[in-house]
């Protein structure tokens, strides 16, 4: 326990900034250890260590959150109900509100299964201000109309609003008018069931929001719908009816790439154009593109989930499969704790290392696997910043035990230079030799 309590340590006080509390709990005693204090909570002087978390927490609970939370918030602090959850998934969350001197703060609490299944990671973080942008947005919508013709969970427009779309469409081709060119992408996402039942509806959710994400910013300037739980349809038309092609090709590299990562929405999709020649209605190309979708859906389905590791050819000492798994699992923890963003693990005996999506795609890297990390990373960085990034390095190369907070320059895909904060850690072996170096890279 002492080992990966370090382990633990090392990572709350490297990601401090992103959470707002962070505790280790024994499962079987309950004892735990407090390794970043919920700041907004000061008052009620909860001890830093304790014998059991399930009763403490819930006593504070009593006194602290909002009156129309406390059975949700009881029963998420339940010892009984938090192993019969952890039992069948290796996270749970839970959003309740609490009460601080009059004001009412929404908070988000997660429990993160330790690869040990004897421990948990006990998250909190002050979802305050993403709930009021919430609910300024919905008080934006001029309309009871309006909310009638948008999907509750992603923000798109929803089946509604898609029936009336497609009715104009018929209109409009049954007239014998001239029809604006258009195309249909169906999309589907991608083992959405599983992940429901094996990581709870609260991640398939957040599944659902990912896969609407990485549909709207890919085709721009088109209406999205979402037309099931998890079917989505596009209805191209101006510059994006243009671009199909190309975006589609687009598309599917990245929900190919989040496939091979395990992170992200995986998202089948296909794509038909509407032809004023054969196609009597709507629905005669909607038909042509879900066909397309489930060719491509197949082919996901049937690949194998094979790591795309950088030039792997010219290593010579690949890393063993126990070891990936493990950095995979320590990746996952860090990278649920930080709550996505640029995250970074390298495996320092194999150099081999695993980046957080985000980064590979603002920044145009090969993959999210690579050996030798850090010399890739360095053609990146603004030639006036190498020295202060080398000297950093080879610092933690030295067996320096942190890497100090860092400013450079780096060159993002499209060639402009973004300023950012890096601070990382090292994780050290049983012998003190360092094993493991990750951290967070901050956009400024």
């Amino acid at each position: 326990m002492k080992k990966s309590l370090e382990v633990y340590k090392q990572i709350a006080e490297t990601l401090a900034k992103h959470f707002d509390g962070l505790y280790y709990v024994d499962l079987e005693s309950g004892a735990y250890t407090e390794l970043v204090a919920i700041k907004i909570l000061k008052d009620l002087a909860i001890d830093s260590d304790g014998k059991d978390f399930f009763k403490e927490t819930s006593a504070s609970a009593k006194k602290c959150v909002h009156p129309d939370d406390q059975k949700t918030a009881l029963a998420f602090l339940s010892k009984a109900n938090t192993l019969k959850t952890l039992s069948k998934r290796e996270s749970n969350a839970a959003v309740y509100r609490i009460v601080v001197d009059g004001e009412v703060t929404h908070m988000r609490h997660i429990q993160f299964l330790c690869d040990d299944k004897k421990h948990i990671v006990f998250c909190v973080r002050n979802v305050e201000k993403e709930y009021r942008h919430e609910e300024e947005l919905k008080k934006d919508l001029k309309s009871a109309e309006l909310l009638a013709r948008l999907d509750d969970l992603t923000g798109i427009r929803n089946k509604n609003a898609f029936k009336e779309h497609v009715k104009n469409i018929d209109a409009a081709i049954k007239s014998g008018g001239e029809v604006q060119p258009f195309g249909v992408v169906m999309c589907d996402v991608n083992d959405l069931k599983l992940t429901n039942d094996t990581r709870g509806h609260s991640f398939g959710d957040e599944i659902l929001q990912g896969a609407s994400r990485m549909i709207c910013e890919t085709f721009k300037h088109s209406p999205v719908f979402r037309v099931g739980g998890d079917e989505f349809v596009v209805i191209l038309s101006g510059s994006d009816f243009k671009q199909r092609e190309k975006l589609v090709k687009s598309f599917k590299l990245q929900s190919e790439s989040n496939r091979v990562a395990r992170t992200g929405s995986v998202v089948a999709c296909g794509m038909a154009s509407y032809h004023p020649d054969k196609d009597r209605n709507f629905n005669a190309v909607f038909k042509r593109a879900d066909q397309k979708m489930y060719k491509n859906k197949g082919k996901l389905k049937s690949k194998k989930i094979i790591d795309e590791f950088h030039r792997m050819e010219t290593i010579k000492d690949p890393i063993p499969e126990d070891r990936r798994a493990k950095l995979d699992a320590m990746f996952g923890a860090m990278f649920t704790v930080a709550g996505g963003g640029y995250v970074y693990l390298n495996d320092m005996r194999y150099d081999f290392s695993r980046w957080s999506l985000p980064l590979i795609n603002d920044f145009g890297l090969a993959a999210e696997y690579m050996y030798h990390a850090d010399s890739i990373w360095q053609n990146y960085i603004h030639p006036d910043d190498v020295d202060v990034y080398r000297s950093a390095v080879d610092a933690v190369l030295c067996k320096d035990a942190e890497l100090k907070c860092i400013y450079y320059r780096a060159r993002k895909a499209d060639g402009s230079y973004v300023l950012l904060t890096t601070r990382g850690f090292v994780l050290n072996d049983d012998k003190g030799n360092p094993e493991y170096f990750g951290g967070i890279i901050i956009p400024q």
